[in-house]
Order: structure tokens, then sequence, then C-alpha cells
């Protein structure tokens, strides 16, 4: 009782002590040159922003050509009349995307454990996991693209369906799964050995260790790279406007090609960049919560 009578006697001490301090003339000077200080960033700031975004602004609209690229890009009528197509087309490409992207996570992530596994069972496994991710890296997205949508179905297999978009959308999970992959597997060699000792000293096998303690960390400390990429696979589904799927980029182009006008393309643009912003501040947001708690010590 007394213990907490002489914490009360210091707190309310502490609290008065708080309401009576008065900052001291040198306190003050320093705040006043701590503003004085961000005025002037914050003016600099504006007034160099001011300057390179007026001087390319008028550098582009006093450019001779102007008028022209204006009738061609930004026209417009035809903006208004290529929206209806494209945001159809556009809804292919979001599909694509929301059914590749949780298959890609699980294959990339499987590919990672068995890349990380040590058992001798799992060793032919082991090295096809190796040389998928080596080979399908290293080709072009687009030409798995090609491979897929017109090689399989020529092999005339019996019960595989010749959709394009089927196989334009196991291009794309087959190609981002090996980068996928990597990263799983960089976020789990991320994890401090002694995290594995101290779940070897509390009796925990080797797949409970990697299910209750690696993984968990893993994934966590890999999540701003793994947003990245979808954001990349959000792009990469205007691949398949190649093999003639009408997403926006193809619907776009069969506009343009027909009216001799580049606006469609514009438009495009337009609908990907509302897509990718958010989930690009979405990563920055993550990553600076993720170094915020680890800096706390919550991780």
């Amino acid at each position: 009782m007394s213990s907490e009578g002489s914490r009360d006697g210091r707190g309310a001490t502490s609290s008065t002590t708080d309401r009576n301090w008065v900052p001291s003339p040198r306190e003050l000077e320093r705040r006043r040159v701590r503003r004085t200080l961000t005025r002037r960033r914050v003016a600099l700031a504006s007034f160099v922003t001011v300057v390179v975004v007026g001087g390319l602004v008028a550098g582009i609209l006093l450019s001779p050509g102007w008028d022209r690229v204006q009738e061609t890009f930004f026209d417009g009528h035809h903006a208004r009349e290529s929206f209806p197509a494209i945001v159809d087309g556009f809804w292919l490409n979001v599909k694509m995307f929301l059914i590749a992207e949780p298959v890609i996570l699980a294959l990339g992530l499987a590919i990672a454990l068995v890349r990380q596994s040590r058992s001798p069972w799992l060793v032919p496994l082991r090295g096809l996991a190796v040389v998928y991710t080596d080979v399908v890296r290293g080709i072009p997205t687009i030409l798995l693209v090609f491979l897929f949508v017109f090689g399989v179905p020529g092999l005339r297999l019996q019960g595989l369906t010749n959709d394009p978009f089927f196989w334009a959308t196991v291009a794309l999970v087959v190609s981002y799964s090996a980068y996928v992959a990597e990263v799983f597997r960089s976020g789990i060699e991320s994890v401090h050995p002694s995290q594995l000792a101290s779940a070897e000293a509390l009796a925990l096998s080797r797949g409970q260790t990697m299910r209750y303690v690696v993984v968990p960390q893993g994934v966590r400390r890999v999540v701003p790279p793994l947003l990245n990429d979808f954001v990349s696979l959000q792009k990469d589904t205007a691949l398949v406007a190649s093999v003639s799927l009408f997403d926006a980029l193809f619907t776009a182009r069969d506009y343009a090609n027909y009216n001799f006008d580049f606006t469609p393309y514009v438009v495009v643009a337009c609908f990907f960049v509302v897509i990718t912003v958010p989930l690009a501040r979405l990563c920055d947001w993550l990553a600076r919560r993720i170094a915020r708690r680890e800096r706390a010590g919550v991780l």
C-alpha cells in the first residue's frame, strides 16, 4: 500500500512538474531555427517542382508538332468512342490477373519449399525445381505465351482444352511462379539461424520448424517484393494481345487500325495506371510498416 502511495506520489509530482515546465530561451531558439529551416526546404522544393514540371509542360505544348500529337493521341471523341469496348477488354485482363495470382503464390511457395528441402526422397524434385526456375526465368514471357497458346493445342492431346485464354493464363503462371519462387526462397533464407536452433531446442521436427517458424517469418519479409511482382503481372496481362485475345490492348489496337488514331492506347494506359498506382502505394506502406515493426522489436 505504502508502495502504491509512493508511486502515486511520484506520478503526481511528475505530472505537476510537466505542467509547470517552461521551455528555456535556448530551446525556443532551437524550435525557431527548425521552423525556419523547414519553411526554407518546403519553399525550395516547391519552387524546383514548379520549374521542372512547368518546363516539361511548356516544352511539350510549345513543340512544333504538338497539335498533330494532340489530335492523334488525345482526341476526346475517339476516347469516348473506344471507352466501352476497352472496358470490356480490360475486364479480361483483370480476370486473368485474379485467376493467375493465387495459383502463382501457391506454386511459387511450393517450388521454394522443395528447393529448401533436405529430404533425400525429394532430391529429384529439387533438381527439377532448380532447372525450372533457371530455364523459365531465361525465357521472355511473350515467348511463353506463344508456346502455350499455339504450341500445346498443336500437340492435339486428348482431354485438353484449346482455349487461348486458358493457355495464356498458364503461360503467365509458369513465368511468374519461377520469379515468385525465388522471392520466397530469399525470404526463407533470410530467417536467422538462431530461429532454427530455437525450434530444434523445442524438439520441433524439420516440417514443423518450416511450418510454424521459418515460412511465416520468411513470407512476412518478402511481402513488398511479392506485391511488386504482381504489379508487373497486372501489366503483363496485356501480352495476351499478341495472340489475338480481345483484351484492352488488342481492342485499342483494333480501334486504332480502323480509325487511324492512337487515342485508345492512351485510354488503355490510364486503365493500367489506375490499377497499378494503388498497388505501388500499398507496397510502400507495407515496407514502411514492416520496417517500423522490426525496429520496435515486434517482428
